[in-house]
């Protein structure tokens, strides 16, 4: 498996725009990504200019794969404008209650 966490800071105002963008995006990693396990928008308790996305994917592959559909290089393009900042991290991976069985 391969995980990542990102946080977006919101430009002031920005967030209705931002969460706009991700309701026309979410449905289509949803409906066409395979390999995404899991793709979790957050938004972050008393700060309403952050959102927190949580994605899990089958492997390396498949994230990259997620990269190149034409719906995330979109959204990646437009999202620059709404932002004040971002910080990705990249996990080990994940262990726990309620992960999908990939058959690793």
């Amino acid at each position: 498996m391969f995980a990542l966490v990102v946080r977006f800071d919101l430009r002031p105002e920005a967030a209705e725009d931002f969460d706009r963008l991700v309701a026309e995006t979410a449905p289509l990693i949803h409906g066409r990504e395979p390999g995404t396990l899991i793709y979790a928008v957050h938004e972050v308790e008393a700060e309403p200019d952050a959102r927190v996305f949580y994605e899990l994917y089958r492997d390396r592959a498949a994230f990259d794969e997620h990269e190149r559909q034409p719906h995330v290089v979109r959204f990646l393009q437009e999202r620059e404008r709404h932002l004040s900042g971002a910080r990705v991290e990249f996990l080990t991976p994940p262990s726990g209650k309620g992960l999908p069985d990939v058959g690793e």
